[in-house]
């Protein structure tokens, strides 16, 4: 289902010690479409998040529609998706589009090690080589500098540890990529 990233927290465990944890909002998702195994070739529901506000002079039309796999069973187009398909314990994956970071040298967005800052040397933060003598051209692949972040990211296995569905909030371990009131998709794993 699809949830908005409210902000990222703290919670204490039983065992005194603090977890990493970030709040999801789920408003209820519509189900737009049922996709069935003998139609189809596989069986899933698409999901729709309503607007808030309907569009101009007509319907109110989804923000975000999306497919999801889940086993068939007793669905019908129209009928609501709330935050208390999860609970507590359910390992989940998450996906949203990362932050993005803009254009970035190769130290920060590939990790490359820095050149010598003593001795003369003036190449602290440049790639080095890249190519081999006996090949004329940039082999394809090439870690270079370049446009980083702003790409679907996949977090797996992280559990949710609270729901609270009166106010359509789930709570899950770990960090979740995205901004914060950005859109992210929340499968169960399995």
């Amino acid at each position: 289902m699809f949830a908005q990233k409210l902000l990222m927290t703290q919670m204490i465990r039983p065992d005194g010690k603090a977890k990493a944890i970030t709040i999801l909002r789920a408003e209820p998702n519509v189900i737009t479409q049922i996709k069935t195994a003998d139609k189809d070739g596989y069986s899933a529901i698409q999901l729709g998040l309503p607007n808030a506000k309907p569009a101009r002079g007509g319907k109110p039309r989804m923000r975000r529609i999306g497919e999801f796999t889940y086993p068939e069973g007793e669905y019908q187009a129209g009928q609501r998706v709330t935050a208390d398909i999860f609970t507590v314990g359910d390992k989940v994956y998450v996906t949203a589009t990362s932050k993005g970071r803009g254009f970035a040298g190769t130290v920060k967005r590939h990790k490359f090690h820095r050149g010598p800052m003593t001795h003369g040397h003036d190449h602290h933060r440049a790639p080095g080589s890249i190519g081999d003598m006996g090949m004329p051209r940039v082999a394809k692949g090439r870690r270079m500098s370049g446009h980083m972040g702003a790409v679907q990211v996949t977090v797996r296995n992280l559990e949710v540890v609270a729901v609270d569905p009166k106010n359509n909030l789930v709570a899950v371990t770990g960090a979740v990529p995205g901004t914060r009131q950005g859109l992210v998709a929340i499968r169960k794993h399995g």
